[in-house]
């Protein structure tokens, strides 16, 4: 037996994806909302980008009949609700997203459409990469909460979804749906191109922040 037939999908994403991670937070987008210096209304926009993919995504993967994704997809992951009462939030005060990064999330969009016509089970490669975007959650929040002055969950809802136990319960959803080489290759791959796309948004909203955080 090979090493790759040994290692569950979640370690052969994991492996896949090393480096990606620092690549995305050496945005100027990353590095301002790390910072606490990002405008307000990038940050926005970034909510907007990805209200944009988790509609499509989310609709997809309820849809989704076969048994590896009805087996780790359920109501617990869903986010866009979420998403949804932050830029509400914002709207209140007047502020709204000017879809900075609306082509490159349309493309993400296109993508999660083409992949749940031809191979939903990579549906889950997706999946995988958004909700770990949260993972970070706790820093995130803290300064997002801290440059902008909000309270509680008040725009910052979204970021405030990922703990250690919901990742642990999907990761071994995913584990267990995907046992096998033949059936996590195109997972993986997927979880490979969603980092593609997110690092394209995160790109997009990087327009004309380079000053700002150099």
């Amino acid at each position: 037996m090979s090493a790759t037939d040994r290692s569950t999908v979640v370690e052969r994403i994991r492996t896949g994806i090393r480096g990606r991670h620092a690549e995305l937070e050496g945005t100027p987008f990353s590095t301002a909302m790390l910072a606490g210096t990002l405008p307000l209304d990038r940050y926005v926009d970034q909510l907007a980008a990805y209200r944009k993919v988790l509609e499509a995504l989310e609709a997809e993967l309820s849809r989704a009949t076969g048994p590896c994704v009805t087996s780790v997809w359920s109501a617990d992951l869903v986010k866009l609700p979420l998403i949804d009462r932050d830029l509400m939030h914002f709207a209140e005060d007047g502020v709204f997203p000017a879809s900075v990064a609306a082509g490159p999330a349309d493309a993400f969009v296109r993508e999660i459409r083409a992949a749940a016509a031809s191979d939903p089970r990579a549906l889950l490669g997706f999946l995988y990469v958004l909700e770990g975007s949260t993972m970070g959650g706790m820093i995130l929040r803290r300064c997002v909460a801290e440059a902008y002055g909000l309270c509680d969950t008040d725009g910052v809802a979204y970021y405030a979804s990922g703990d250690r136990e919901r990742w642990a319960r999907f990761t071994a959803r995913l584990n267990a749906a995907l046992p096998g080489p033949g059936e996590q290759d195109g997972v993986i791959a997927a979880a490979g191109r969603a980092y593609h796309h997110i690092a394209a948004i995160s790109v997009a909203l990087s327009t004309g922040l380079g000053a700002a955080v150099a």
